[in-house]
């Protein structure tokens, strides 16, 4: 048996109180997610758990990387054909966490998710390198594949076919927006004592902030 009872820290960095708290979720996420990033020690800030039930029933969570949030909510990318594009589809309902442990510091989304329109998908299409937009095209994403060849390979023949030309996307693959209904903030404190701060969404569309028992 591997003992990890002893692994254990004291979290310090910071407090979050009630007062000064912003009136809506998203206000306090940029103010946190700026300071994280202005801390300049988190390689991918913008790295996020998105958390699915799939079609099996089984919840199933993975790291992807958020690409643009606004009062209306958080939104990534993925084949719409993927295991998580097929647990969307079946179940909108999400769950976004992060984690930045350089400021002791976590958020958890809970919300709905909705494919975004057509032309911010291509938009954000185009403005990623070349190599990942072909990559999006050659990957069959969640299926069985025979070989790591087989994708070098198809990547190789998309290269030679689209040389010089203009790469489209693929019409299976866009983004998400996850629209927020409940957003916790958690700030690490001494003696397992730690902030929780929850805003929930209301009926007319305020939020209504609670503090939680850590």
């Amino acid at each position: 048996m591997e003992d990890l009872s002893n692994y254990r820290r004291s979290y310090e960095k910071g407090e979050l109180t009630e007062q000064n708290l912003p009136e809506d979720p998203i206000s306090l996420f940029k103010k946190w997610f700026h300071e994280v990033e202005d801390f300049d020690a988190v390689a991918e800030v913008n790295a996020m758990t998105v958390s699915t039930i799939g079609k099996d029933g089984f919840p199933k969570a993975r790291v992807v990387l958020l690409k643009q949030f606004t009062y209306e909510g958080f939104i990534f990318y993925t084949n719409y054909n993927s295991e998580k594009g097929k647990a969307i589809e079946a179940n909108p309902n999400v769950c976004l966490s992060f984690f930045w442990n350089e400021l002791e510091r976590q958020v958890i989304i809970k919300g709905v998710a909705e494919k975004v329109s057509e032309n911010i998908s291509d938009g954000y299409f185009e403005s990623r390198p070349e190599g990942s937009r072909l990559g999006a095209i050659v990957s069959p994403q969640s299926e069985v594949i025979p070989s790591r060849d087989y994708l070098e390979n198809k990547l190789h023949d998309l290269e030679n076919e689209y040389k010089g030309k203009e790469i489209p996307r693929p019409k299976n693959w866009g983004g998400f927006i996850v629209k927020p209904v409940e957003v916790e903030f958690w700030q690490g404190r001494p003696n397992r004592l730690h902030d929780r701060i929850r805003y929930k969404l209301q009926e007319d569309f305020s939020w209504l902030t609670d503090r939680l028992a850590p």
